[in-house]
């Protein structure tokens, strides 16, 4: 595989790479701490970072605690469109919460924190779930002038997934870091999430593209 060219836009979007997503994680993604290694390699390559970090109040309402009779993994509609409803994490202040303490990334320039409002869940790192109301995040981006993301973290076929969907719809250039990412795979949802990305014009690369497989 030819090995990408960097550019002096480039930045490295690390995604949710915190315990509860990691395995004994209250919403463990199957090996996802297995990617740490290479995010690591792919930081430290990387002048750039940004880091993400789930970060909800403990009566959330994507969580099936919040609502009487539901469990997690059924669906309700609110406000907003369909939700998944979670068990309960990444509440803030939580040992579940923290970004996993083998990720090393000291350079990074960004923490964003999302998910904090209760009323409405926040997969993208750039608008909540609505797909309206935005984190900063694109503006900070554009007024560093970083035009190109490489995206790596937790959940492919979530909060990657919708991170690089809204990177494109704004006018970014992205890629997915595929072997950097693990997916919950629920339903059906990482094919959906691999058609979704193409449809975007979102990339799909591995580690070796940048020379740090």
């Amino acid at each position: 595989m030819a090995r990408l060219a960097r550019q002096g836009g480039d930045a490295l979007l690390v995604v949710d790479l915190q315990y509860d997503f990691c395995p004994g994680g209250s919403l463990a993604v199957a090996g996802g701490d297995e990617i740490i290694p290479l995010v690591n390699r792919l930081a430290q390559s990387f002048p750039h970072v940004v880091l993400t970090q789930d970060w909800h109040p403990r009566d959330h309402l994507s969580f099936a605690s919040a609502h009487s009779g539901r469990k997690p993994f059924e669906t309700v509609e609110l406000p907003y469109g369909t939700q998944t409803l979670w068990p309960d994490h990444c509440v803030q202040g939580t040992r579940g919460a923290a970004l996993h303490d083998v990720l090393s990334a000291p350079h990074a320039e960004l923490v964003l924190r999302k998910g904090f409002r209760r009323e409405i869940d926040s997969y993208s790192a750039f608008f909540e779930n609505d797909r309206r109301t935005p984190t900063g995040l694109a503006g900070y981006l554009r007024e560093r002038g970083m035009a190109r993301l490489f995206i790596a973290g937790l959940a492919l076929d979530y909060c990657v997934r919708w991170t690089a969907e809204d990177a494109r719809r704004l006018g970014f250039e992205a890629l997915v870091v595929s072997d950097a990412c693990r997916a919950i795979d629920m339903g059906g949802s990482l094919s959906a999430a691999r058609a979704a990305l193409a449809d975007a014009g979102a990339e799909l690369i591995d580690c070796a593209a940048l020379g740090c497989g």
